[in-house]
């Protein structure tokens, strides 16, 4: 296993050619549709699941045999190829659909036999759905008690377990949670990236799951979209550097069955950072929307980044977008959906770019495809994604897919396509010969090692903006003033896909928020906090006002979108408004802080850039971007008092006012208040 820290390697040959022609060639293979597949309704939730307040061992299984003159399959020792060939021969159509079906694990839950019966090739959790109790133990104790039921199955073919660990294995309890992707984009360290996903990807496949839903490669270029935080950057460039992200969840090639690597999902294909404000459905704003763009533009914003996923990183699978596509060259009116677009999954991905894993739908996406049910099943598929990720629904489906291939709609050769996909990295992953959970590194999940690791990426991440007079950093001697409503909240710093789909203000995980940093830092010093600033200011104290957003995911997070009141720390009370703006509890503690103080830090907790009002900003000594960091507020304070530079740099520009949204490095009469890769440093 490698060791944490260890120096990364990273294949560094040259894909320019590969660039070269594909960015030329998209204009040719997306063609234009005869029948242009648009809109969709709804919104499909991928909360991986909308959840709106919602056997163990380490044997070996059914593997072995090959060299008693057991099949081909079984035997580990034959080259994977064989071992798919052989195992497809054996397998009826039935089976084969089966695999390409994937079910949510609260619908098998309290009955597995579905698993056993429909011969379902995996389960997931959605955000917010977990064992009871929610303990890396319990965690592997459910996965492999699915993992039975699947190999109770008359061919013994195991499951594989999917989850969104985007943060780090952020729906368990006790797991390493890290920043978010917006400030690991900010560190500009391809390494210490990879590493961030290593340890995620050791935490998840020791409680079980074999597969993360991780990463985003998108490039976020409206900051109102309620994903911008899962986006390393604006910037595709910089994106791709980041993509050591699936080196770290996947390991060099041939490390897949490591007990430290889990596949990885490049996501989500293509586009869905690329929307257009006001083109989504329901009340949506621009997640799930439509990218109104031209070939080459597409290629340029949303496509370039996926060729060295798949041809230098050798990702896994990959995820389809809720999102659209409509050509400005055929005319604005007819988009096509991801999930239904053969051109892209086909033609550019597959074929083209030479993808050779499998592509796995988003939650309940099909749903947004026009048409019956069976149109959205058989369009999809013939579109070429391999799995189907239909929480509830996976009866009907199979039930569906069989009867089109049944009725010559989708091809027998269609089918065995995707299904020798997804048993490939079956294979990679070593479920055949291990397919129960290697409990080695459980105890490691959480382990202060790993949460060293998230510590340093924290500080890494801290960009900053403002530091008239050298304010900072602070001295460990110094007479701190605290306030702000994201000084003392966890929940809040960890953001959205902790523990539930939308995290929540009242989550509590494992960690140190950045008020018990700043305290641990400030040893020799003396720190008084108050939230809203109404406890007395003492004369000579240093002001340090922590504002920021309340967690958010997806479509919730969208300027102008729908308000999440679902969770049970919500009660039911729709969480505050996404505008890009400080509260006015927050600017009112910048007011009376920033007045009152010898000088004032503002750090600013979000998932994405908010408006700074220029008196205010007039007010600010230093301004600091803090990004979503996770359970290690005390990386924040590293920086803060010196014990780490501020070497940061911004993924995304940072717009004067919320009017000049969309705003993108390379625009023109690009005029920000922070340019793209601005950061001061202090040493």
């Amino acid at each position: 296993m490698t060791k944490y820290g260890s120096k990364v390697r990273r294949s560094r040959r040259t894909i320019a050619a590969a660039v070269a022609t594909l960015s030329v060639g998209v204009a040719a293979v997306v063609t234009a549709p005869g029948s242009a597949l648009a809109g969709g309704d709804g919104h499909g939730s991928h909360g991986h699941g909308d959840q709106r307040g919602h056997g163990h061992g380490h044997g070996h299984g059914h593997g072995g045999g090959g060299g008693g003159g057991g099949p081909v399959y079984q035997d580990p020792r034959a080259p994977i190829p064989e071992r798919v060939s052989d195992l497809m021969s054996r397998m009826t159509l039935a089976e084969k659909i089966g695999q390409m079906t994937q079910a949510e694990r609260a619908a098998v839950a309290g009955d597995a036999t579905p698993v056993t019966n429909l011969g379902l090739g995996s389960l997931l959790s959605g955000g917010g759905s977990v064992p009871t109790p929610n303990t890396p133990q319990a965690w592997a104790d459910m996965v492999d008690g699915f993992q039975r039921a699947a190999l109770a199955t008359r061919l013994h073919i195991p499951l594989i377990y999917g989850v969104d660990s985007v943060h780090g294995h952020g729906n368990l309890y006790g797991a390493t949670v890290f920043p978010h992707n917006i400030g690991l984009g900010a560190t500009r360290d391809p390494e210490l990236v990879q590493e961030v996903e290593h340890i995620t990807a050791d935490e998840t496949r020791a409680s079980g799951p074999q597969w993360a839903f991780a990463p985003c490669i998108c490039a976020a270029r409206d900051d109102r979209w309620g994903r911008t935080y899962e986006s390393f950057s604006e910037d595709p460039s910089l994106v791709i550097k980041m993509e050591t992200a699936i080196d770290g969840f996947q390991g060099d090639r041939g490390q897949l069955s490591d007990r430290d690597r889990v596949l990885a999902t490049a996501k989500h294909y293509a586009g869905d950072g690329d929307t257009k404000y006001g083109t989504s459905t329901g009340d949506y704003k621009i997640d799930q929307g439509i990218a109104i763009t031209n070939r080459q533009d597409f290629w340029n914003t949303s496509l370039r980044q996926y060729l060295p996923a798949v041809q230098e990183h050798h990702v896994g699978s990959v995820m389809p977008s809720y999102s659209s596509v409509d050509w400005t060259e055929d005319g604005v009116g007819n988009p096509i959906k991801m999930h239904a677009n053969a051109d892209l999954i086909n033609g550019v991905l597959k074929d083209k770019m030479g993808f050779d894993g499998f592509v796995i739908s988003d939650y309940n996406a099909i749903d947004q495809i026009p048409g019956d049910f069976p149109t959205q099943v058989r369009t999809s598929v013939n579109a070429g994604v391999d799995m189907f990720m239909e929480p509830t629904r996976f009866a009907e489906f199979i039930a569906t897919l069989t009867g089109e291939v049944n009725a010559n709609r989708v091809s027998m050769s269609r089918i065995d396509d995707a299904v020798s996909r997804i048993l490939t990295k079956k294979f990679e992953l070593g479920l055949f010969e291990h397919p129960f959970t290697d409990r080695t590194d459980i105890g490691q999940i959480g382990s202060p090692e790993h949460r060293a690791v998230a510590r340093q990426a924290v500080a890494e991440s801290q960009v900053l903006l403002k530091n008239s007079g050298d304010t900072l950093p602070l001295q460990g001697q110094d007479a701190v003033y605290v306030a702000g409503s994201n000084a003392d909240n966890i929940g809040n710093q960890a953001g959205g896909w902790t523990l539930t789909w939308q995290g929540g203000s009242t989550t509590q995980i494992p960690g140190t928020t950045i008020l018990q940093g700043i305290r641990d830092a400030d040893h020799g010093g003396s720190v008084t906090y108050s939230a809203d600033a109404s406890a007395p200011i003492a004369p000579g104290q240093h002001g340090v006002v922590v504002v920021g957003e309340t967690p958010y995911s997806e479509g919730f997070g969208d300027v102008g979108g729908p308000r999440w009141a679902f969770d049970p720390g919500d009660k039911n009370v729709p969480r505050p408004v996404k505008d890009m703006m400080l509260s006015a509890a927050d600017k009112a503690a910048v007011d009376k802080v920033c007045a009152a103080t010898v000088d004032c830090t503002v750090i600013v907790v979000s998932g994405r850039p908010l408006i700074i009002d220029p008196a205010q900003l007039g007010e600010i000594d230093a301004l600091v971007a803090a990004w979503l960091p996770g359970s290690e507020g005390e990386g924040v304070a590293d920086t803060l008092f010196g014990d780490e530079p501020y070497t940061g740099k911004l993924p995304v520009t940072w717009p004067r006012t919320l009017a000049q949204e969309p705003i993108n490095v390379g625009d023109a009469n690009y005029d920000p208040l922070y340019p793209f890769g601005y950061g001061l440093r202090t040493r």
